[in-house]
């Protein structure tokens, strides 16, 4: 029996915990002290389901037991308060009160506190992985062990930015709440840059011995959907689930039976998710119904999207991403999306053109250490026949990638040019 309430609790605690530390952190108002609330009350089910045996609804319970450590610690901060400082009358009223808006809260749409919960784990004030790290903790529920093992990062170091992330907001006096609409647009877009910084390292790791980590693909695309049921009227939030579903889709046909990457074209289509590629092509038509041009992850979702629509590699329409990563560039110009370009180019009209592009980029500080440059480029100059060139960039390649997997692949198509 303790086996199996510890997995029930862990299960619910995985669904559950999210929408329980944003109940009450718009209760005490600090996403610290409401995940510290939590956590006791997890501790307590985990002493407390093994004896009296699972409640008949162990979301239900785990909710109301953390709202009442709330409210006792809203008292208690009152009491203490009262202890340290003469009060009068007026006061007292007042922090009744502060008690009293709590508890007559307690039943307000967990859907808002969710909302506010995710803005503040993603506020621009917090490093881009101190947002990760936070958002995975509060949103995902993963203990910190396992956002150490997803991300290759030592379980200290982890710990330490989820400390610091949030004593950073409270010292910023961060408010809980959805930003205004003046503010959403900017605050949007950090909070979709979080969730896909996650599905990136779970879709490509960026070390390690993996080429994929399919739980952080997993982990991003529940946050991605859960965003989407929150913000429905913001084409971008469908843009980034359509994007993360289409490229999750492929999971199954990027690895090898030894674990080596399989490239795009090399995929056996067959072993594509449709129902992954149906839900993000409809994901897709969201956002495009939605009406406006279409923002960055919209358009690489059409990108995408036209990948998952061709049967084979051949009938991919070459054309129609080149002209997608035109629109993309002059919207969200970077040297990674000219190079992307480059690829989309070389493919449309020929490797000479790719070619052009790319030796534009070499001069390109941000790319100076950026393996896919010289992997790319290793590419072009195989096709064109250029094969001695072709070897020593897929060499150079190699050496720039900390992926063991990746560095594989690339000293086994340098091998092949020589």
């Amino acid at each position: 029996m303790t086996t199996d309430s510890h997995r029930a609790i862990d299960a619910v605690w995985r669904i559950e915990s999210a929408k329980i530390i944003a109940v009450v952190a718009r209760m005490v108002r600090d996403v610290g002290l409401a995940e510290e609330l939590a956590q006791d009350t997890l501790v307590t089910a985990l002493e407390r389901w093994p004896v009296d045996g699972v409640p008949d609804n162990p979301g239900a319970w785990l909710m109301a037991a953390a709202k009442r450590r709330a409210i006792d610690r809203l008292r208690h901060h009152q009491i203490m308060e009262r202890k340290h400082e003469e009060i009068g009358l007026d006061m007292e009223a007042r922090q009744d009160l502060v008690v009293q808006a709590a508890e007559d809260a307690l039943d307000d749409d967990v859907g808002d506190d969710l909302l506010r919960l995710v803005f503040t784990a993603c506020h621009p004030v917090l490093s881009s992985q101190a947002r990760v790290a936070l958002t995975l903790r509060l949103l995902g529920g993963l203990a910190t062990d396992e956002i150490a093992r997803g991300f290759l990062v030592p379980e200290p170091t982890i710990a330490q930015r989820i400390v610091r992330a949030k004593r950073t907001l409270a010292e910023a006096h961060v408010p809980f709440e959805v930003p205004r609409k003046d503010e959403l647009a900017a605050r949007l877009s950090s909070v979709l840059e979080v969730v896909y910084l996650i599905f990136n390292e779970g879709y490509s790791a960026t070390a390690g011995d993996d080429w994929m980590r399919p739980s952080l693909c997993e982990e991003a695309l529940r946050l991605g959907r859960i965003v989407a049921e929150l913000l429905p009227a913001e084409p971008e939030v469908h843009g980034l689930v359509a994007l993360m579903e289409i490229q999750a889709s492929r999971a199954a046909a990027r690895v090898g039976p030894s674990g080596e990457p399989i490239l795009l074209l090399d995929q056996d289509r067959a072993r594509w998710d449709h129902l992954l590629i149906r839900r993000g092509l409809a994901a897709l038509e969201r956002a495009e119904s939605l009406g406006g041009a279409l923002g960055p992850y919209s358009l690489q979702a059409a990108i995408a999207a036209c990948h998952a629509r061709a049967q084979v590699a051949a009938d991919t329409d070459w054309m129609r991403i080149a002209a997608l990563y035109d629109a993309l560039v002059q919207l969200a110009p970077s040297p990674v999306v000219e190079l992307n370009r480059a690829v989309a180019v070389a493919m449309a009209f020929g490797p000479a053109e790719g070619l052009v592009l790319v030796d534009a980029l070499r001069s390109e500080p941000k790319l100076a250490s950026y393996h896919l440059l010289p992997s790319v480029r290793g590419d072009f100059l195989a096709k064109l026949g250029r094969r001695a060139e072709a070897a020593e960039e897929f060499r150079r390649a190699a050496s720039l990638t900390r992926n063991a997997r990746e560095r594989d692949l690339l000293l086994s198509r340098a091998q092949d040019c020589d």
